[in-house]
């Protein structure tokens, strides 16, 4: 059966922005006045001890995304290992999908992987450093399943295509006119 292959790459810098940038923004409006400690272990930040969780927890996240798209992954490989991803390292996906899948949803699909490793990665990461915003986290991951799951199902609809005449019996075209059974008007 034909299919095509759809390739998203997930860029780390993007992933590993994305990831700080709402850590941040988090903590700074969780800002009392006399949370000054509380507020700055939110922030995540490129400090090694940091960096190592964000990258596991990514690298976690990419694991049941992988998972929860095993149906239209194409990876022939036989061997696994567990060793952490890299900060420099680009995530990719090729995906062996029906001819009928509608493209059009491509960029849905990049964005809600994108979007689960961020959300997955800061549940993780705040479980750690603030629990009361974790599961607004996880809620967001697994609606960003979902979004996923319904791109990936969107197909294109069928189009007739003309039927083909040739003087083929099963066609009903007259053998004697090269199988084109319409006559020209006459005037």
């Amino acid at each position: 059966m034909a299919r095509k292959t759809l390739t998203i790459t997930l860029y780390m810098s993007e992933i590993v922005y994305a990831i700080m940038n709402k850590t941040h923004l988090t903590g700074r409006s969780r800002e009392t006045g006399n949370n000054h400690e509380e507020v700055a272990n939110m922030k995540a930040n490129e400090d090694d001890e940091n960096m190592n969780q964000i990258l596991q927890s990514i690298g976690t996240a990419f694991s049941k995304l992988k998972t929860k798209l095993s149906e239209y992954l194409e990876d022939t490989g036989t061997t696994a290992n567990n060793i952490q991803i890299e900060s420099d390292t680009n995530l990719t996906l090729a995906l062996s999908m029906p001819t009928n899948y509608n493209e059009a949803t491509r960029d849905t699909l990049s964005r809600g992987a994108h979007d689960y490793l961020v959300h997955s990665a800061i549940s993780e990461w705040f479980t750690i450093t603030n629990k009361n915003d974790a599961a607004d986290y996880v809620a967001l991951a697994t609606s960003d399943i979902e979004t996923i799951r319904e791109a990936i199902n969107k197909r294109t609809r069928p189009v007739r295509k003309a039927p083909t005449t040739g003087g083929d019996s099963t066609t009903g075209g007259d053998s004697t006119t090269g199988g084109d059974s319409t006559t020209e008007e006459q005037n």
